[in-house]
């Protein structure tokens, strides 16, 4: 029930929705109830009860305990009384108008009640979609190399449906449900208490049998959801390298990976929807078998005994069916809930994550960069695997440093905790001697730009996607930013010029337009330290030197980091940073490091060159 307390706060906002369905979810159940016992009267006209002819004196109320008896002999007394002065034809009109009108009042007020809490519920999910996707957001980078990203997916779209349809249920089930069937219970009490013992037996015995078959639904919801996760993972996996599946042949592999997934998702669903459709008519059953014994034994009380009026039989046995409704509803709900609750915690666990990498109080707002970025003593590391050793370096401003070495060498690792991907674990990061924890996310990412190797673009116009850094800016400074980065030449071609749409992660155009739009968003950003990771590392030779010309026009009079594969591209560099197992090996101009005798540095471009002979 934990999951239902952290509801709360989100119900909170709509307290007045909440409150008004409870009130016309309480008259429901009233009326509900009432509905039939106004038909006692109808039934002693059209029949012929003596008793509509022997009340004369009208009724004296006693109490809230006697108040039932008091209704009834009310209505006698008023009936009795249109009798004599109009006759029973227009007494029957009457006692016809009060049910038909009876029946509206309990319509009318289900659907208020309904009204209030569908916008309950559909502005609780709203909520909860906008709070989930911002904590999606922002939690670290590190989060999502752990989960797949199907997983999270299915949680935010399949699992908070589930708790928008099963959970406000739970308001009818605590409220309308019992109530009327409360209310029920009660006018039949003042019926015949020699019935009631019949009902009796059948609630606890039909709400044993149904808790039996939902026993272990909740386990098997959460393995459904779950599987529901892994399912959208293949989907979105198998999408996202369509390219990597066909070439290699494995539509086969994937194909069968996708079906056995959606093979136990359908055992699973089966499994669930057998017991959840055993709710209903178990309980439909239970009640007839019920409702059999109790035509029985009232036939008798009416016929044999004559302990029991006939018109007070039918209201009776229409108030045990009215309970038939309700109760197979809470059997339904209860189901509903058990699923909802697992869809709960799946979503909550999400929104629970403590997220190391936030802003806290007496975080700085740092606009401007002065002088220096400083790694000092810096240590890091992947699931136990050291990426950084007490890794030092001073970067001045206005200087490019240039990071190379080996695969797994830390060189991406230096730009993920720069710009607070990740955090480091032992040592600081310092700008203008400013531990960059200390510092606003936002503000240290405002004085960083980032572009890798990965040219990362979204389904939306090139103008959009340019803008996503600083969505105030002009089309004329998205134009110069596209000029520096040697992208107007193609830009200005396309049919619809920046507005033009680039497709899904931008694949409308080649690889090497792709990097220059990057390139073009972080020049429009307008940072005072660069960083590059590897960014020619996958375009062809081609489009690496308009790119590389790109870069160097974007990273004039600027503090730079640029990770690099090809040596060939920061020979330029006011210092080269040879690294190996996460500590620097060397460090010094390309000229320098190519006079030293058996450099590492040396190597890795001797060895470069060769491969390229």
């Amino acid at each position: 029930m934990s999951s239902l307390k952290k509801l709360i706060p989100y119900a909170k906002p709509y307290k007045k929705g909440i409150v008004l369905n409870i009130f016309f979810n309480v008259l429901y159940a009233l009326f509900s109830a009432l509905s039939f016992l106004v038909l006692i009267p109808m039934l002693d006209i059209l029949f012929g009860d003596k008793q509509t002819e022997s009340i004369i004196e009208k009724p004296v109320y006693l109490g809230i305990a006697k108040s039932f008896d008091y209704l009834k002999e009310l209505m006698y007394y008023q009936i009795n009384q249109l009798i004599i002065s109009d006759g029973k034809q227009a007494a029957l009109t009457l006692v016809i108008i009060l049910i038909i009108l009876t029946f509206l009042l309990k319509n009318l007020f289900n659907y208020l009640a309904s009204f209030f809490i569908m916008h309950v519920r559909n502005g609780v999910m709203a909520d909860l979609r906008k709070a989930m996707y911002k904590k999606i957001v922002s939690l670290p980078v590190g989060f999502y190399s752990e989960k797949r990203k199907g997983d999270v997916m299915s949680r935010m779209l399949g699992d908070l449906g589930e708790v928008q349809n099963q959970f406000f249920a739970v308001l009818d089930l605590l409220i309308k449900d019992p109530l009327t069937i409360l209310f029920s219970i009660i006018l039949m009490f003042n019926l015949s208490l020699k019935l009631m013992i019949f009902v009796f037996i059948f609630i606890p015995i039909s709400g044993f049998i149904i808790s039996l078959i939902g026993k272990t639904l909740k386990q098997q919801s959460t393995k459904a959801q779950q599987e529901s996760g892994f399912f959208i993972s293949v989907l979105e996996e198998t999408l996202t390298g369509l390219k990597v599946v066909k070439s290699n042949n494995a539509e086969k592999t994937f194909i069968k990976r996708f079906n056995d997934s959606v093979n136990r998702l359908l055992n699973l669903s089966n499994e669930i929807g057998t017991k959840n459709n055993l709710a209903s008519p178990v309980s439909e059953f239970m009640g007839i078998v019920t409702i059999a014994v109790l035509l029985w034994y009232g036939g008798h009380l009416v016929m044999v005994d004559g302990n029991l009026k006939g018109s007070d039989f039918i209201a009776f046995m229409g108030l045990a069916y009215n309970i038939l409704t309700p109760a197979k509803a809470i059997s339904r709900a209860s189901y509903g809930v058990k699923a909802g609750l697992a869809a709960a915690e799946r979503v909550f666990h999400i929104l629970d994550q403590h997220n190391a990498i936030a802003d806290h109080q007496g975080s700085i707002e740092k606009k401007t960069f002065d002088g220096q970025v400083t790694f000092k003593n810096v240590t890091f590391s992947y699931d136990e695997q050291v990426v950084l050793d007490n890794f030092n370096l001073i970067i001045p401003k206005g200087k490019t440093f240039a990071l190379v070495g080996q695969s797994g060498s830390g060189k991406s690792t230096i730009a993920n905790l720069i710009t607070r991907f990740y955090d480091v674990e032992h040592g600081e990061i310092l700008i203008d001697d400013i531990n960059i924890k200390s510092m606003k996310l936002d503000s240290l990412r405002s004085l960083t730009g980032l572009v890798t190797q990965d040219s990362i673009l979204f389904n939306d116009s090139i103008k959009n996607n340019i803008l996503i850094g600083k969505p105030e800016a002009t089309d004329e400074a998205v134009i110069e930013a596209l000029k520096v980065a040697n992208a107007w030449e193609f830009v200005k071609d396309l049919p619809n010029g920046m507005e033009t749409n680039i497709g899904d992660a931008g694949n409308k155009i080649s690889g090497g337009q792709k990097q220059r739009l990057n390139i073009a968003r972080t020049v429009l950003k307008n940072p005072p330290i660069m960083i590059l990771d590897e960014a020619t590392s996958a375009l062809d030779t081609e489009s690496e030197k308009i790119v590389q010309d790109a870069l160097e026009n974007m990273l004039q009079n600027r503090t730079s980091i640029v990770i690099a594969h090809r040596l060939s591209t920061i020979q330029n560099a006011d210092c080269i940073v040879v690294m190996n197992k996460g500590k620097i090996v060397e460090q010094g101009t390309h000229f320098e490091l190519m006079n030293k005798d058996n450099g590492y540095y040396a190597k890795l471009v001797n060895l470069q060159s060769l491969d390229r002979e």
